[in-house]
């Protein structure tokens, strides 16, 4: 069973999400570390209440972001960890991490990537007045959200979209897409819709 650390910056309900598919067996992971940037998040207490080890920091304590991610590896070292999963982590990935878990960190974005990269996907598809929006999976680079496509689900925008009800559409598609993707990644030896989705 791999042990993987969840990577968020908010509510953490994607780390929720995968929480819960873990505790019913429907995936095969030991969840064994959450990293957070923001240590009154509420991702953090979800972490507390399901007995899972965090290691919440703020960044401006560190004088650099090699700095942090030194000890962010320290951590996930510490505790065996072989695949890191970016639930809602509002940080890019500096090349201490990258370095140390090329092609096993992967990242879910509530957009059709490459359209409405970065902060707040959702918003950039209503100004844009966009008729699809949806989720993509994909591994990590050192770039905002331009590493190798897993998988994308899309979803459709009505006229009366609001923010709200994209967001819940978004997330609904996310909560199921993104724990049957690492299910895949971590177990098969990471086979996604017939093609060799990872180096892992």
């Amino acid at each position: 069973m791999k042990k993987i650390a969840v990577f968020a910056s908010g509510s953490g309900s994607n780390f929720q999400a995968i929480i819960d598919v873990v505790q019913s067996g429907e995936l095969k992971a030991d969840i064994s570390l959450l990293v957070c940037d923001k240590p009154g998040a509420f991702a953090v207490d979800r972490a507390n209440a399901a007995r899972i080890p965090s290691f919440a920091f703020s960044a401006k304590d560190y004088p650099s972001k090699d700095a942090y991610e030194a000890e962010i590896l320290a951590e996930l070292k510490k505790r065996g960890v072989e695949f890191i999963v970016l639930a809602g982590y509002m940080r890019l990935i500096g090349p201490t991490l990258l370095r140390e878990f090329q092609g096993r960190i992967v990242n879910i974005h509530p957009s059709l990537l490459p359209a409405f990269p970065g902060k707040d996907a959702i918003g950039q598809a209503l100004e844009a007045k966009a008729t699809w929006s949806g989720v993509t999976i994909h591994f990590v680079d050192e770039g905002m959200d331009t590493g190798p496509i897993i998988v994308q689900e899309r979803v459709r925008l009505e006229e009366d979209e609001t923010r709200e009800s994209l967001q819940n559409k978004i997330h609904a598609v996310e909560h199921k897409l993104y724990p049957a993707i690492l299910q895949v990644l971590l177990t098969q030896g990471g086979i996604v819709n017939g093609k060799k989705a990872s180096t892992y």
